[in-house]
């Protein structure tokens, strides 16, 4: 079952997306090769002008979705169909045009920009490679243009600069600026806010959503903080070792979680508003190996709702409430009633 219905404005589709990494050249256990899963059957779609989240815990498969998508790896396995064809073998001209409608922030503002080019020099060869410009004074323009839309005033001055003297929220700017130069339709954004202090976050998520609603753009938005999903993003897919585990409008997700996984998450969010002992979670077990992973839920050795059936049996995705999913067994109307209700 698909985790969210593909909508008529469907920009990107991704069907069965899987990724795994060999663990080493020729090392077997009992005559079996070893593969880390990295991403296991992901399907979702991103809609025109929208935001989705992937959210979840370090390797739970978020960043290595969009690497995929970005063509940085190669799939194991899937599509990700982008204008009627399957973006995952694009090869030649095809690929170099590909990279253009889909462009990638990286998590990291100060590892991302040569240090020892100017800010100018960063935006004007995507400009210039797209041969979006004429002579120089038209490239020059252009990326005064960049630079105002990202909010890094005056131009003129910022554009001379190396990265080393502006900010890290400055530097996530022009980050944002770089892929904005080549007009993507999607911009992969994993991880932008992580890297950033508190206090310039928020501008960096205003700015996103800004550039959604004044340029068209769609984001997979990659981020471990469900706070920041909730606020910008329009739909939240969760992740736990590979595979999805909740997908739902992010309001709903949010507001009504299912998966026991989610209701974790959310209760490790601070909240001023509750004392210490309502925010205590229970959280018990151990990380899942994802190395040619045993049958049975990936989240079954850390949930507090776990029965036999959820050790023995991998769960499909289920759609207990209309456009919300989970892949969690007691939900399952085929068996035992469902003791997470209420």
């Amino acid at each position: 079952m698909r985790p969210m219905t593909a909508p008529a404005e469907a920009l990107m589709d991704v069907r069965g997306l899987t990724k795994y990494f060999p663990t080493g050249s020729s090392f077997r256990l009992g005559g079996e090769r070893q593969f880390i899963h990295a991403v296991d059957d992901v399907s979702f779609t991103l809609c025109r002008g929208k935001i989705l989240a992937l959210v979840g815990e370090s390797g739970s498969g978020k960043s290595t979705i969009a690497r995929v998508l970005a063509r940085l790896h190669p799939a194991t396995a899937g599509e990700a169909i982008f204008h009627e064809r399957n973006a995952l073998t694009l090869r030649g001209h095809d690929l170099l045009s590909y990279r253009g409608q889909v462009q990638m922030v990286f998590q990291d503002p100060f590892g991302s920009l040569n240090p020892v080019k100017s800010i100018g020099h960063h935006l004007e060869r995507p400009i210039r490679i797209r041969r979006q410009t004429g002579g120089r004074d038209e490239t020059r323009n252009k990326i005064y243009e960049l630079l105002r839309t990202v909010g890094l005033t005056p131009p003129e001055e910022v554009a001379n600069k190396l990265p080393h003297e502006l900010s890290g929220g400055q530097r996530q700017r022009v980050a944002l600026a770089r892929a904005l130069a080549v007009n993507p339709e999607i911009i992969l954004a994993d991880e932008p806010i992580s890297m950033l202090d508190v206090s310039i976050r928020m501008g960096i998520l205003n700015l996103l959503g800004q550039l959604r609603d004044e340029h068209g753009v769609s984001y997979l938005y990659i981020t471990h903080d469900l706070a920041s999903a909730r606020y910008l993003a329009d739909d939240t897919l969760v992740l736990y070792a590979g595979q999805i585990m909740e997908a739902a409008p992010s309001e709903d997700l949010m507001s009504e979680p299912l998966h026991p996984y989610t209701r974790l998450l959310l209760a490790s969010v601070p909240d001023p508003r509750k004392s210490l002992e309502k925010r205590r979670v229970e959280v018990r077990g151990e990380i899942p190996t994802i190395v040619n992973p045993k049958p049975g839920c990936r989240f079954a050795g850390r949930c507090p709702k776990v029965t036999d059936v959820c050790r023995n049996q991998s769960p499909g995705l289920l759609e207990p409430r209309p456009g919300h999913h989970v892949r969690c067994h007691l939900y399952d109307p085929a068996l035992a009633t469902n003791p997470c209700a209420g």
